[in-house]
């Protein structure tokens, strides 16, 4: 046993040595069924300050003494809510957040999971997590106290610390910031319903969803100052709490300017600064749309800051689960071997991971199942390498310390990249791995790589190739402002693998564009040798009206 081993250990110790059950609460709870199980006392621990008064809020400091002296592991402070299958439902609809505005979408998404919960097509998850500081992770009431133990430890420090610590979240989200940013957008949604109707403002708030895949910034415009001291730390602090109702002065503008007197600036004929390539379609609309309301630039400023936030775990979410499963089992197993879980809760918690770990044949990969296989294996490299390891693997395979080699994975990468810097032919060959090449044009699929020598770099690039943003989204931005003939708005949609748009849901999203740019909207489909493929507008007859090119039609 390790003097960091003992340490823990001893902390433990003293934790539980406060309470009549002492070593075996967790136990005693299970064996009763109940996660609200008293945490009582003894006589002389009543008065100290700062011990657990609830069994969940004991499960949670218990984990964290584990996960913070034994592992290192960083992470928010935790906020531990229990909900019912109805809040569950709500939540769902909201995308967690415990606030959010008003708009048909949710309601409807709140019908949809309640009728496939109602139906039995579906259940419901044991928790949810969202990125706040302290990270809020709402458990279910019908979990057993088993499950609520392992739940905590899968969100409220695998999760949590996944937060804290990887560099998509550090560079495009402020946890300490959200919750406070959706609430002003809220309250600020009703004034303007109040004003200017509820029905101006939804068509407002239908368009800014119908971007919201197009009004996130992909790659950080502006770095972080560096901060020596907490002095210049707090300083910093002060002055985003004095700017954070400017919206181009936030996270999301990424260092842009905007005029001091910015309706005015909008009606008059002084140009902008134009930003050609411009990802961020939504921001671009509300910062140069000539005519606009102030309002309403301001709400879609807040809903692009909102969409910015939710982007990383559109980009992490192999690595953000298979984190979260590598955890919960490793703070699970701590738990069987100290013997705070007997033999009966440990069976309950393999058959519920197992729920979580399984790969159906023939289907796509799981990504909790993807993700802890090769966070799994990196831990393998470093303790058991073989000959093939150390040749794929030269700087892993051996490494003592396996736990830095996993955080440095787990901090400094998304799923493509990850999947292209650590997926091994060992994980490879356990999942039965190939590709398939599928072409429209042929009436047959060929496999084109399996899970051998020659393969396996196909397959690793690959699979790596299904979590590239721009391979799932459409990569459209901002490529000309025809600010002195007809104002049109020029956007270029950058064809990925010959993939086209879908027309008729494009048309509607450009008739969103248009009624908040006021002035045509025209999109160009353009290949990697910048040849047109296809053209949309709105109106459609301003395709011809801008002395572009006429369409030379869809080779589809």
């Amino acid at each position: 046993m390790t003097e960091e081993t003992k340490d823990y250990k001893k902390s433990l110790e003293d934790l539980l040595s406060h309470y009549e059950d002492g070593w075996e609460i967790f136990i005693k709870a299970n064996k009763a069924g109940r996660w609200d199980y008293p945490v009582n006392k003894k006589e002389a621990s009543k008065d100290i300050p700062g011990l657990p008064k609830t069994w969940l809020d004991l499960v949670e400091t218990a984990f964290g003494i584990i996960a913070k002296e034994k592992y290192g592991l960083d992470c928010y402070e935790n906020q531990i809510d229990v909900i019912s299958s109805d809040q569950m439902l709500d939540a769902y609809a909201s995308n967690g957040m415990p606030v959010s505005y008003e708009h048909w979408s949710f309601g409807k998404q709140r019908v949809m999971e309640e009728q496939l919960y109602r139906q039995g097509k579906r259940g419901l998850a044991y928790e949810i997590v969202i990125n706040t500081d302290p990270a809020i992770a709402y458990c279910m009431e019908n979990n057993s106290p088993l499950m609520q133990m392992l739940v905590i430890a899968h969100a409220s420090f695998g999760h949590n610390n996944f937060f804290k610590k990887n560099t998509m979240f550090q560079q495009h989200t402020e946890a300490q910031r959200i919750i406070n940013h959706l609430e002003q957008l809220r309250d600020f949604a009703r004034e303007c319903e109040d004003l200017y109707g509820y029905e101006e403002v939804e068509k407002l708030f239908d368009a800014c969803h119908a971007l919201q895949y197009h009004s996130v910034y992909r790659y950080p415009r502006k770095q972080k100052p560096a901060l020596n001291d907490e002095t210049s730390k707090a300083q910093a602090l002060e002055k985003k709490a004095e700017r954070f109702m400017k919206p181009s002065d936030d996270i999301i503008t990424r260092g842009m300017k905007a005029s001091k007197n910015f309706g005015e600036a909008a009606n008059s004929n002084t140009p902008k600064k134009q930003r050609i390539g411009e990802e961020n379609i939504l921001m671009y609309l509300a910062d140069n749309a000539p005519n606009l309301d102030e309002w309403k630039r301001k709400i879609m400023r807040m809903v692009a800051y909102k969409s910015q936030y939710f982007f990383p775990q559109m980009q992490t979410k192999v690595m953000n689960e298979g984190w979260a499963s590598f955890w919960h089992i490793t703070l699970m197993n701590d738990m069987e071997e100290l013997g705070l879980i007997d033999d009966g809760m440990y069976l309950e918690f393999m058959q519920s991971n197992g729920g979580v770990l399984f790969q159906p044949d023939f289907n796509p990969m799981n990504p909790y199942v993807l993700g802890f296989a090769i966070f799994n294996d990196l831990k393998r490299m470093c303790q058991n390498p073989t000959e093939e390891d150390k040749e794929w693997f030269p700087d892993i395979a051996g490494r003592e310390d396996w736990l830095n080699v996993l955080k440095e994975a787990m901090e400094n990468f998304k799923d493509e990249t990850f999947i292209l810097q650590y997926l091994s032919p060992k994980v490879i060959r356990d999942h039965k791995l190939l590709t398939i090449h599928d072409d429209s044009k042929e009436d047959y699929v060929e496999v084109t790589a399996v899970h051998n020598k020659k393969g396996y770099q196909e397959i690793i690039e690959s699979l790596a190739s299904t979590y590239n943003f721009g391979g799932l989204l459409p990569n459209i931005d901002v490529a000309e402002y025809n600010r002195n003939t007809d104002r049109s708005l020029i956007l270029e949609h950058h064809i990925h693998k010959e993939r086209p748009l879908y027309k008729k849901d494009m048309d509607e999203v450009l008739k969103h564009m248009h009624r908040l740019w006021g002035y045509p909207v025209i999109l160009r489909s353009v290949d990697e040798t910048g040849k047109e493929w296809d053209k949309m507008a709105c109106p459609p007859k301003a395709a011809n009206d801008t002395g572009s090119a006429p369409s030379l039609g869809s080779p589809f």
